[in-house]
Formats: C-alpha cells, structure tokens, sequence
C-alpha cells in the first residue's frame, strides 16, 4: 500500500523518531467538508490496516476519530453492529498510515493477556524465565493506535486494568516487574461498543454490562454512529460489486438495501434477532455474481442464518421489497 499523498505535504518540525512525519488535509483525504491539517505517517509499516478505496466515512464519526488522533483524545464509538464501528477507525489509521491492532474483549481476555506475564523462554539453548509483555504493555510504549472491541463485553477486571491508561498521561504499573511505564508520544487508544456503558436493556447484546460510571467518564470523547443512508450503502455495494453499477444493478440495490433497512428496523424492535448489515448487503452481491440468481444468493448469505421462526417474517419482508417469492426452499 503505498502512503497517502498531501498536497501539499507539509513536514513537521524535527520530532523524536516514531511521531508522524508529515500532514495531510483531511478534505482531500477523506472526501469530506472538513477543515483540517492531520498529522500522519509517509511510510505504512506493517501493522497499517489495508486501505479500502470505496470506503465512505461518516462526517461526525470521522471528526471524533481524528480528533483522537491529533489532541491523543479517547475515543468510544457507539452503535449498532454492522454499522462498521471498528472499520471506521481503521480506514482513518490506514489513510494515516498509523499502525492499529485490534483486540476483541472477550470473555477469555485475562489481565495477563493486556498486561504480560513471566514465561520460560529459550536463549542461547538455555532455559530462562523472562516477561512477556501483554498486547496493552506493548502497544504502550509504541506509536500505535489500539482499538478494544466490544468493550461493553469485558470482564471488570480487565476494564480496570485499561483505566489506569484512560488519562492522555496515563502510565501504567506493572507491580510484578516494579515498573512504571510511560505512554508513547504517538501511542493513541479507541473502543467500541453496542450500548454506552448503560447495560443492555432492550436483549438485543447478550453479554454487554453496564460500565463503571468513573470509567466511562474517562473517555474522552463519546461518538454514536448509525447506519449509512440507503443512497450511500448502495453506492458502496456498487463501488465493491461493479455489475452492480448498470441502471438494472442500481434498481436491484435499492430494493436490496430497502430490505436490509427493513431487517434492521425488525431488529431494533426485537422482532430480529439478525440484522442485515452493510457488510452482509455486499456478500449477497458478490454470491449474486455467483450464483446468478438474486433470491437464491439471498437464501444462502442471510436468510439461512435466521431462526426458523423468524424466517417466515423475512420472507415477508423479501417479497415487499422485490414483489416476488423467494425461490423453492425457502420457508
């Protein structure tokens, strides 16, 4: 991937190594009435996330995002799944060239894993034991932005590690090692998440606790971000599915993403339990280039994955939107 282009490219004062090297202006880069000059890097390392050319960034979302990376704000994006919380900030990281890695909260995240742990390594065909640094203690003392995912979904204890670096200046104390370890200059930290830290009240996320009032009031910035509207998915699709771009492949998309709308209003009111997402709508494109049939490659990327009570109310919906029946087997 090669770096993205300013123009024109203004160099930073000399700077300690590992800071962003140049600026980009955020109109250009992001295709967006923005204002700004964004700090980034000239060379992608190997940790930069692949760039999607046809991605679509949301105006407020973006802001958020960038302003966690200029001002080292916290940044916690809210929403729905599937409204592409985490491909958000990668795709900015990417047209930064800022190194992002990714850690899912799940359940079988320990405090060890973010913080590290002694190990016996070898050295020399010797034995030893040595610390191994955990992904949070790494990524630290590096310039890199991490992103916790799920974070409404991780365990207390591991929560209250992560607050501890909450603070722009937050140092971390590994009490094993008698260490106290300063963040990087450049080292930047998101989260996302399916509710604001209230708890799920509505069932629709398993698993998602309310958060720790005193942490929650740590993050710096709190951005919400919805699903795109029906005009800029089917452009994405399009932009991904390029038989899609003809006047019959437009009339198609707008019907397929008048359903997938339909789906996730089902969802919201429970009446879902699977939602169709931006992501799923360009999954059945691609199988409908497979399978060269539009019903059929619906049954086989999201109806199949409904429960079998639900699917009746999605067949349903899939007549509504394309006036037919889906294909034999459905039902």
């Amino acid at each position: 991937m090669t770096a993205p282009q300013s123009s024109p490219a203004a160099p930073l004062p000399a700077l300690p190594a590992g800071l962003p090297d140049i600026t980009l202006h955020a109109a250009e880069v992001f295709g967006l009435d923005i204002d700004l000059e964004v700090p980034a890097y000239s060379e992608p390392s190997e940790h930069v996330p692949d760039l999607d050319p046809g991605y679509r960034f949301d105006r407020n979302t973006t802001l958020a995002i960038l302003a966690g990376f200029m001002h080292n704000r916290r940044v916690l994006v809210q929403g729905y799944h599937g409204t592409g919380k985490t491909s958000h900030i990668e795709q900015v990281a990417a047209r930064l060239n800022w190194p992002c890695i990714r850690v899912n909260l799940d359940s079988h995240i320990s405090r060890l894993d973010l913080i590290g742990k002694d190990a016996i390594v070898v050295h020399d065909g010797r034995q030893i034991t040595e610390f191994v640094p955990g992904m949070l203690t790494w990524a630290l003392q590096r310039p890199v932005a991490l992103i916790f995912d799920e974070y409404d979904a991780g365990r207390p204890d591991v929560l209250f590690v992560i607050q501890r670096v909450l603070e722009v200046e937050g140092k971390l104390t590994l009490l094993d090692q008698g260490r106290v370890l300063t963040p990087h200059p450049a080292f930047r930290l998101f989260a996302t998440a399916n509710t604001v830290g209230l708890g799920d009240a509505s069932g629709l996320y398993h698993g998602t606790q309310p958060l720790n009032q005193g942490q929650l009031d740590r993050w710096h910035i709190v951005a919400t971000l919805n699903y795109l509207d029906p005009e800029h998915e089917a452009a994405i699709v399009a932009a991904r599915v390029p038989a899609f771009a003809t006047e019959a492949g437009q009339a198609q998309l707008r019907a397929m993403v008048q359903l997938a709308t339909l789906t996730r209003a089902a969802f919201i009111q429970g009446e879902l339990a699977t939602v169709m997402s931006p992501r799923t709508v360009i999954h059945w494109a691609e199988n409908t280039q497979i399978f060269h049939d539009l019903g059929v490659a619906f049954l086989v990327t999201f109806y199949n994955k409904c429960d079998e009570a639900e699917q009746p109310l999605v067949a349903e919906l899939y007549q509504r939107c394309f006036a037919r029946e889906l294909p034999h087997g459905a039902g």
